[in-house]
Formats: structure tokens, sequence, C-alpha cells
């Protein structure tokens, strides 16, 4: 059984170039070849496949065949990968990241995040993106050990040394439990009720915080290291906690969650900052990353609300 030869990439661009403008004629203009060259390339070409790509006979454009056609799917995916390592780099050499690596505060809104997410895809097509999604203390431990090159972190990162740090908005958090929980059927919570009933509360799974709690109330506590848990479990009535006012605002309307009224638990304000290691600078797709989560947290209000 014959084995096929090993076409060159510019024998596989002249024929994507005869496809495309329909002659030979029109893919030597297109590369600025004569119609000599794009012919010997053809021929080199199926020389090397052991294939007929285009029809010769009864034709005045060059119809592909059975197997041209087969093998022009090939040629596509080729180039596009070419062309799409160059870019990248070029995009390299212009000193343009390869990779951005990219922690996120679970508390983040995740409309946010996807709406910086789908620009910067577009904006720096060659960059490969890295996300993690972490809570608390997790999120300014991963940009201090590296594993990430940026980091949009909570109040906790306000008080770790070693970290560059920039403002980059906030958002509401408010007390929330299921209707037919005992806080939530109350006419009016009286301070310290709370404390009666489980409080569902948000991990740290980093040694940053390790025997500090944040915005704790209830001495009876569930600890969950997972934000979408918590909300389910909430939902279920089996505590209450304060939540992200975006992840929970269809559930107020639906009534599937009830905002408590609680005079020594309002909530608060969950502050975000842009975080990055001082010997670790940003490159200009982080930079640029960076840069659009402090122009959108430039928008937030203190509602006012109290930090938490």
């Amino acid at each position: 059984m014959a084995n096929p030869g090993t076409p060159t990439f510019d024998q596989l661009r002249i024929f994507l170039a005869v496809v495309e403008t329909g002659s030979f004629a029109g893919a030597g203009r297109k590369l600025n070849r004569a119609v000599s060259v794009i012919s010997y390339g053809i021929a080199n070409l199926e020389a090397q496949l052991g294939l007929p790509l285009f029809e010769r006979e009864g034709t005045k454009k060059p119809q592909l065949t059975a197997a041209g056609k087969a093998v022009l799917a090939e040629a596509r995916t080729v180039a596009v990968g070419i062309d799409g390592l160059r870019a990248k780099v070029k995009g390299m050499l212009d000193g343009l990241e390869a990779e951005v690596s990219l922690v996120v505060d679970v508390m983040l809104p995740a409309e946010r995040l996807g709406l910086v997410l789908r620009t910067f895809r577009a904006q720096f097509p060659t960059v490969s993106l890295r996300l993690h999604v972490e809570g608390l203390g997790a999120v300014a431990a991963l940009v201090l050990d590296g594993q990430a090159d940026l980091g949009i972190a909570g109040p906790v990162a306000a008080q770790v040394e070693g970290l560059v740090q920039c403002t980059a908005g906030s958002v509401p958090l408010v007390p929330v439990a299921a209707p037919d929980h005992p806080l939530a059927r109350a006419a009016t919570l009286r301070p310290g009720a709370a404390r009666e009933y489980v409080q569902l509360v948000l991990t740290d799974r980093s040694q940053l915080t390790s025997g500090r709690d944040f915005a704790v109330n209830s001495p009876h506590t569930w600890r969950l290291s997972d934000l979408g848990a918590k909300h389910a479990l909430l939902r279920e009535g089996i505590g209450w906690g304060n939540m992200p006012l975006p992840m929970v605002e269809a559930d107020l309307v639906a009534g599937t969650l009830v905002r408590l009224v609680m005079p020594d638990s309002p909530g608060g304000l969950y502050r975000f900052s842009a975080i990055h290691r001082p010997d670790a600078p940003p490159g200009p797709a982080a930079t640029w990353l960076m840069q659009r989560f402090v122009d959108l947290g430039a928008a937030d209000g203190d509602g006012g609300l109290a930090d938490v």
C-alpha cells in the first residue's frame, strides 16, 4: 500500500488559492505568481498525495475531484492553524502574552465577568486565558504563589501584604432565607434573632484567613466552600446567609428567597480590588483586562450600605 508524501504549506496555499479564485490565473494574481508556477505547484501537490485534485478534461474552470473536495477541508484546517500560529508568535514578538491566568472572587457578578471576558476575547484573539474562581483569601493566595497573573479579589486582599492593588468596584451583600424559614416569616426581627438559627457561611480554601470569620453573626454555622451550594441550601430553607444581590435577584422576584430586614446584620458592600505581585507586573493583555474591571467597577454605587 502506497503512503502519501508530505505536502508543503506553500503547495496547500496554492491549492486553496485556486479553489477560492476559481482558476489557475486567478490564483496567480492572488499570490503574485506566474500561472506556470501555480500549475507546477498543483502538479507537485497531486504527486505528493498520489491523487488528482482537479478535473483536467471537459471543463474550462478547474473542478475539484471527489478526492480534491476531501483534501480541501483538511487544507483549510491546516491554513487556519498556521495563520493562528503566526498571529500568536507575532503577538509574543510584540510583547503580548501567550496566556493570561486570571483568578476572580466568587462574589464577582457572573454577568460582569462574562462581559469582560467576551470583549477580551475579541480584543486579544491570540491570547489564551486560564480562569480560576475562588473565595476570600484563596484569590490572593493564587496571585502570591504565581499561579495567577492577575486577581479580582474581595476585601480580604486589602489585609494581605506584598500585593499591588487597585479598586475595582463592589457588590451588595444581602441577608436572605427561604420564605418558610422562621426569620422570613417573622413580621419584625429583633436584634440578635439571627443567632438562634443556622447561618450558612462561605469558607476560605487558603490559609490566609485561618481562624478568622467574616460577617458571621450566629454561633450555629454550616461552612461551605462553594457559593452555588450555599445558594441551593438557602433555597431549601436549611439556614440563612448573606449573598451577592445579583445572584439572588431572580429568587427575590420569584419569592424563592426573601430578603431579611435584620437590624444587627443588614448586609453590606463587598469591595473588589484588582491585584498582582509587584515583581510580576501584568503584560499588555493582562493590563487591559485589569483596567476593564476597574472601569466597570467605577460605576458601582454604595447603595447606602456599609462595608462588610
